[in-house]
């Protein structure tokens, strides 16, 4: 199959796919790049094979398992993003624990930079 007859393909059948998959995924913004991805596929694949019989059905299988990817993607992302704060949190030092006097590396190294004499007179304290 030709890129001419996938595109002819496009222009025929996605407004119908289109609706299917926002029918079935319930979110116009996920069906739409799921429908995009599918294509994608077919101009990977139909070119070396023969077609589907059905090739709207077909758009529409391939885009809702892209669908269901895109979904678990970002529940895991979700988790994932929960763990990192909790280990974040769990790492950090506590601060107030030590009072006023405990100042940390970057509170020490940032006002070493500030003092340095190099610096422009314009960040000296008078």
């Amino acid at each position: 199959m030709t890129p001419t007859e996938i595109e002819k393909i496009f222009r025929d059948e996605a407004g119908r796919a289109l609706a299917t998959l926002i029918r079935l995924v319930g979110d116009f913004d996920l069906a739409e790049d799921s429908l995009q991805d599918a294509f994608a596929t077919a101009l990977e694949r139909w070119p070396a094979a023969e077609p589907p019989s059905n090739p709207r059905a077909w758009l529409v299988n391939v885009g809702r398992n892209k669908a269901i990817d895109r979904v678990r993607r970002q529940i895991a992302f979700r988790g994932k993003q929960q763990e990192l704060l909790r280990e974040i949190e769990q790492a950090a030092p506590d601060v107030s624990a030590g009072g006023d006097a405990a100042l940390d590396d970057d509170m020490l190294r940032l006002i070493f930079i500030c003092c340095h004499p190099a610096s422009p007179l314009r960040f000296r304290s008078r």
